[in-house]
């Protein structure tokens, strides 16, 4: 029985990277975007320590992975391309900013999946490229160029050392 609850603890703490994702999109729908991306951030906070905790606790499994790359792209990949998308001045750049964002991150994270590096991500991490839209969205800026070079960025062939 302890054993179980133990292999569950990771997954709790992906599962609120989750629903800080999902509360972002809530926030952001509601129109409060500032708490839209104050949940990114505390997405981060869960993201950063799902993995070290399961590392920690010697707990690794295959669900936490698939899970974690799930949870990732709602909260780093959907949920800032939605904070974008709701502060951008429309336009036929936003609209290629705003699908490009999500879609590459979800390629990356597929291709990390069935490819996974050790010491070193090949592209951005998810994270490392939706954090920065998060903060655009507290001062209400959106920039489609920026959001495109973090788009390529993630599907890019650069090494990023592993925190």
């Amino acid at each position: 029985m302890v054993n179980h609850l133990v292999k569950a603890v990771p997954n709790l703490f992906t599962i609120g990277n989750f629903l800080c994702g999902v509360f972002s999109i809530t926030f952001n729908m509601s129109g409060f975007i500032g708490g839209a991306s104050i949940f990114i951030f505390l997405s981060a906070i869960f993201d950063l320590f799902d993995g070290r905790v399961a590392r920690k606790l010697k707990v690794n499994s295959e669900l936490g992975v698939v899970l974690d790359s799930l949870a990732d792209i709602v909260s780093f990949g959907v949920a800032p391309a939605l904070i974008f998308h709701s502060i951008a001045a429309p336009s036929i750049l936003t609209s290629l900013a705003f699908i490009l964002f999500p879609t590459m991150g979800a390629l990356r994270l597929a291709r990390f999946s069935v490819n996974p590096t050790i010491g070193y991500f090949k592209g951005l991490p998810i994270p490392a490229a939706g954090l920065p839209l998060a903060g655009m969205g507290l001062f209400t800026y959106s920039n489609a160029w920026i959001t495109i070079l973090l788009a390529v960025l993630m599907v890019s062939p650069i090494k990023v050392k592993k925190l």
